[in-house]
C-alpha cells in the first residue's frame, strides 16, 4: 500500500454495519444515519479498494467474493476495537481465536476428529469452525481466504489452478473390517478369501479406493461391490449392519472397532492412506494449525 492510501475506516465500518445488520436501511438506524449516507459511505469504500463488495440477488443485497474476505478482516477490526474498549473498562477481554477448517467429504470423520483435537486442547483457547464439502469447492474457499485450512486424503491437484501448499500431516496402513460373523469366515485364507465377498467402498474419487481396487488385482481377487459411498461413515454405518467389507485407515482401527462393532477381516501395509493440511502459505502460521500438525506427527502417525 502507497503511503498515501489509507483505509477510510469510517466507510468501514459503515460496511461492516451494514452486514452485520441484514441490511442498508436497519444499519442506518444502528448508526443514526440516513439510508443514502450509509449507502455513499459503502459506495465510496468500494470506490477506494476498486472492487464491487455487494451484488443484488433479487431485492436483496449480498456479499461478492471480495465483500465475504474485506468483512473478514473488519469483522476481526472492529472485534478488537471492542474489546480495547471493555479493556480499558476493566471488563474480560478474552476471547477464543477461530479456526476455519474444510473437511473433505471422503475424509474419515474419526481422523478428522482426531488430527482436529489437539486445537480443542490448547491453552488459549480456539473456536473450531469447520465445513465439509467437496474438495474442490473447499480449495476454491481457501483461496479466497475463507478457510485457514482444508483436511483432505490427497494433496492439491496440478490441474486445480490453485495455488495452495500441501502439508503432509502422516500415512498409513488399510485395515479391512466386516461384522463378526463375515470376518470369521473371511480371515481364514486371506485375501484369497476375499474372491467374490461383499465389499463396500468409498467413490472413486477417493485416492485410497484406487489403491485398494489395484492391490485386489494383484492378489488375483474379485469382490463383489454391494455399495459406494461418498460419505465414510455412511459406509462403516452399512458395514455395522452386516452389508460387506469395508476399508478403513489402520491408525483408527481400534475406534473403528468400538464404534461400529465390527471385527478385522485383515491389514494391508502396502495400501497407504495419506493426510494432509492445504493452506496457501508456504508454513504453517495459525498456532492451531501447527498444533495440529505437531501433534499428527508425534503421537497420531508415530507408529503408523
Amino acid at each position: 500500500m502507497a503511503a498515501m492510501d489509507w483505509l477510510n475506516y469510517h466507510h468501514l465500518l459503515y460496511f461492516w454495519t451494514v452486514v452485520r445488520e441484514g441490511g442498508v436501511v436497519a444499519a442506518g438506524r444502528k448508526l443514526r444515519l440516513s439510508q443514502p449516507t450509509v449507502t455513499g459511505q459503502v459506495r465510496a469504500l468500494e470506490q477506494a479498494l476498486g472492487e464491487k463488495l455487494f451484488e443484488r440477488a433479487g431485492r436483496k443485497l449480498v456479499l461478492t467474493e471480495v465483500g465475504r474476505y474485506v468483512y473478514r478482516y473488519a469483522d476481526e477490526i472492529f472485534t478488537l476495537g471492542n474489546e480495547l474498549q471493555n479493556g480499558l473498562k476493566g471488563l474480560p477481554t478474552a476471547r477464543p481465536r477461530k479456526l476455519l477448517v474444510g473437511v473433505s467429504e471422503v475424509m474419515p470423520k474419526l481422523i478428522a476428529h482426531r488430527l482436529l483435537e489437539p486445537a480443542m486442547r490448547m491453552s488459549d483457547e480456539v473456536q473450531l469452525i469447520c465445513t465439509e464439502d467437496r474438495t474442490e469447492k473447499l480449495l476454491s474457499d481457501l483461496s479466497q481466504h475463507a478457510l485457514d485450512l482444508v483436511l483432505s486424503d490427497s494433496p492439491v491437484p496440478p490441474a486445480s489452478g490453485i495455488r495452495a501448499y500441501n502439508h503432509l500431516l502422516g500415512e498409513c496402513g488399510t485395515t479391512l473390517f466386516a461384522t463378526a460373523r463375515l470376518a470369521t469366515s473371511l480371515r481364514r485364507g486371506f485375501p484369497k478369501s476375499l474372491d467374490g465377498a461383499p465389499f463396500l467402498l468409498l467413490a472413486e474419487v477417493a485416492p485410497s479406493r484406487r489403491s485398494l481396487m489395484q492391490w485386489l488385482e494383484a492378489q488375483g481377487v474379485r469382490p463383489r461391490v454391494r455399495g459406494e459411498f461418498q460419505d465414510s461413515a455412511l459406509m462403516k454405518a452399512f458395514g455395522q449392519a452386516g452389508e460387506g467389507v469395508f476399508p478403513g485407515p489402520s491408525v483408527i482401527e481400534a475406534e473403528i472397532r468400538s464404534q461400529y462393532d465390527v471385527e478385522v477381516v485383515g491389514r494391508v501395509d502396502a495400501v497407504r492412506e495419506h493426510f494432509y493440511a492445504l493452506t496457501v502459505e508456504r508454513r504453517l502460521r495459525h498456532p492451531a494449525a501447527v498444533a495440529i500438525s505437531d501433534a499428527a506427527r508425534t503421537h497420531l502417525f508415530r507408529q503408523a
